[in-house]
Parts: C-alpha cells; structure tokens; sequence
C-alpha cells in the first residue's frame, strides 16, 4: 500500500500579482470574435439554403449540411468556454473544404440551379476567418487563396451555375479582399501580442533581479547581526566560562543562537518579487539536464501568470531535491525508469511531478536525521505556501508530487492536450 506524508500545519497562500495581458487572453479575444461573426452569418445563410434545398441530393444536404453549421455552433460554444478552441475552428475550415469540392457531384439535374451565388458562398469568409484562428498564418494564407479559387472555378461550371466568368471572378476576389483582411488583422495581434509578451516578460525579469539583489542585501544585513549580537557573544562567553553558572549560561546563549539562526534561514523577506511560471518551468528542466541520470520530460502548456520569487525559489529546490533522491535511492539500471512532469494549474499556480519506477520506500521508515524529505522538501514547499505529496510503494516506485499554491488540486492547463515527451540526459 502506498505511504504519504503527514500533512503539515496549514500556510496562507502567498497573494499573487494581477497576471499581464498576454498573447493567450488575445487569442481568445478574436477567436471568439470570429465564432460569433461565423455564427451571424451561418445563421443568415439558412434562408438561402432553404430556397435551394432541391437543387442538391437530399442525403448530401443532410450530411454537409448538419456537418457544416454544427461545427460553426460548436466552434462558437468552445471558444467561449475556451476548450480546444484551434481544433474546433480547423475543424469548420476543413468541413467546408469538403462541402466545397463535394457540391457539384450532389447536383442532380444541373437545369435546376439556379444563377444566384449559392448559400456556400455565404460561409466562404466564416472559413477562411476559421482557418485563420485554427492555421499559422502561412498555412491560413494557403488556405484562403485555395478556398476562393475553388468557388470561383466551380461556379462557371455547369453544377455551379454556369457563372458568367468575370461574376465569379468578381466574387472570389471579394471573398479574397475580406479573408485576406481578417487573416493579416489576427497575424497583426498575435505578433503585437507576443511582442507585448516578450517586454513584459524582460521587465519583469529585470525588476525581479533587482529587488531579489536588494532583498539579499537586506537578509545578509540581518544575518550579520544575528551572528554579531548572538553567535559572537555566545562563543566569547563560552571562551571566558570557568565556573559551573558561566558554563550553564554560556549553554543557554548558545541555544538561543541556535534558534535565532534557525529562524533567520526558514524565514526570507518577503521583496514582493515576481517571476513568470514559465521561467521557473524552465529552470528546473534545466536542473533535469544536469542531472547524472536521465528523466523523461512530460510538458503541458503553461499559462503567462507570474508568482512570487520566493515560492519559485521553494519550488525549484524542491524539486531538485526529489530528483536528487530519485537518482540517489531509486536504483540504477535500465529497470528504473525516471520522469518529471511540469504543467501549469489554475489559478496561476504550478505542479511538478518527480516520478520513479525505483525501489521504493515507506515514509514512515525513513531515519528522523534524514532531512531531504522532510525539510527540503515538504517544509520548504509548505512554508512557501505550497504542498508537497509523496506517494511510494516499496519495490513499485516514487511520484513526488510539488503544488503551489496549496489547496484543493487546480484545474490543470492543457489537461485535453496532448503532451510533449523528450528525453533528458
């Protein structure tokens, strides 16, 4: 059966500052902008439809039909609750693709259709605004010139309804003129977007190397004063004890100087500094790489939050530190098997997961005097307002499980997508 650590006495949270603008709260801006455009104007195309329902076979308005404005709703309902929104409007822009190349072998008597533009034309731009959302930018540019060729060529055929030529040229450069807008209006706010990401990011990194420069200054002050007042004093009286009393109370100083300075390196001033989740995800990878044996990276996206410099800190050592352990008492070989997981939660927190096919081991067993568990890892973790979790079977393996902040277990960001291995050596 598994053992866990004893819980810890409770830790208040440590507030975190009000996460910047970030190229993810723009993207979900304009997808939902371009969902309910596509919406709008899917539902003023059903008119349409309707009048030229007989002009196609019945079974391939049922299917292209349903297909093609359910996944409009569905693109509408995921990029509000924010799920899987790319996915959602790849999927519209490849539906009406198929829509597309499939509508003149659903005509049945080409004398029946008739010379309007058809109710597809009124979704072209929903899709190339999708594909958009969905693509990179260059394959979102593909996407719009082949869309739009393709309806101007199947509209002076037969099926189509023998256009005039210059008609549905016209057309698909009007469809090509308000695509190509949309395309080049959401490239401009993703690049502003990371270009805003990226200056906030080096600003806050520089202002965090400072005041963390300045809180070390503050800290090493008040350490000095701590060894100049207590620990001095403490060993010059212990230097001129000669009588039993001198002795006893030259004890008694040395144990308050041993609390005070017990006291001084479990408690850190608290600067107020910050610094991005991603930034601390990326420190202990690092640490992952410096490691003497190799761990799987198991990545999920992390969001553009920041927290305080002193629970990264906290987090970041222990972490370390269970890997160290895993290295360290899990066993060698190629029967052992070592992964560190990093993803983001919400709100704004972080969890590391440092797992181990290893030997395995019960808490309970582990000496007192040992203190990388306990110490440089649960207290440290808790004191920063996090919880750390472990979770061993002996002969099975270890998970160490790091969370900040403490609490009920966050949603986890990027739960529904797939994740990044990479082997670390």
């Amino acid at each position: 059966m598994a053992t866990r650590a004893p819980a810890l006495r409770s830790i208040p949270s440590v507030k975190q500052s009000r996460s910047p603008v970030s190229r993810t709260q723009v993207e979900a801006v304009i997808s939902r902008s371009v969902a309910s455009f596509g919406l709008v104007f899917a539902l003023q195309s059903i008119p349409q439809f309707i009048d030229q329902i007989d002009e196609a076979r019945l079974l391939w308005l049922a299917i292209v039909a349903t297909a093609v404005y359910a996944s409009i709703l569905v693109a509408f309902v995921l990029s509000l609750v924010s799920r899987r929104v790319r996915q959602a409007h790849v999927m519209v822009a490849l539906i009406f693709i198929a829509a597309l190349v499939t509508w003149p072998l659903a005509v049945e008597n080409v004398s029946d259709v008739s010379a309007g533009r058809h109710w597809l034309y009124q979704l072209l731009t929903v899709a190339t605004a999708m594909a958009a959302i969905g693509f990179s930018t260059r394959i979102a540019t593909i996407y719009l010139f082949v869309a739009t060729i393709a309806y101007g060529i199947i509209r002076i055929t037969p099926p189509g309804g023998a256009e005039h030529g210059v008609q549905a040229m016209l057309e698909s450069i009007y469809a090509l003129i308000l695509g190509g807008a949309i395309v080049v209006i959401v490239a401009m706010l993703r690049n502003a977007a990371a270009a805003v990401d990226v200056a906030q990011s080096t600003a806050l990194d520089r202002y965090s190397f400072a005041v963390r420069q300045h809180a070390t200054e503050v800290e090493r002050v008040q350490v000095d004063s701590i060894v100049h007042d207590s620990v001095l004093t403490t060993l010059l009286s212990a230097a001129r004890s000669f009588t039993p009393e001198a002795k006893a109370l030259a004890a008694t100083m040395a144990g308050n100087a041993i609390g005070h300075l017990r006291e001084a390196a479990l408690v850190s001033p608290d600067d107020g500094s910050t610094v991005r989740v991603a930034a601390v995800a990326d420190r202990i990878t690092e640490a992952a790489l410096a490691m003497g044996a190799p761990f799987e990276l198991r990545t999920r996206p992390l969001g553009a939050w920041v927290m305080p410099a002193l629970a990264a800190d906290a987090v970041h050592a222990a972490a370390v530190q269970a890997m160290v352990n895993s290295i360290q008492h899990a066993g060698v070989g190629d029967t052992v098997s070592r992964w560190l997981t990093v993803r983001g939660t919400q709100p704004g927190g972080i969890e590391i997961e440092v797992g181990d096919t290893g030997a395995g081991f019960a808490f309970v067993d582990v000496p007192s005097e040992r203190m990388g568990l306990r110490v440089s890892i649960i207290e440290r973790v808790a004191n920063a307002g996090g919880v750390a979790e472990i979770d061993s079977v002996v002969g099975e393996g270890t998970v160490i499980a790091i969370r900040w902040p403490k609490g009920e277990p966050p949603a986890r960001v990027g739960a529904d997508d797939p994740v990044t291995f990479e082997e670390l050596s």
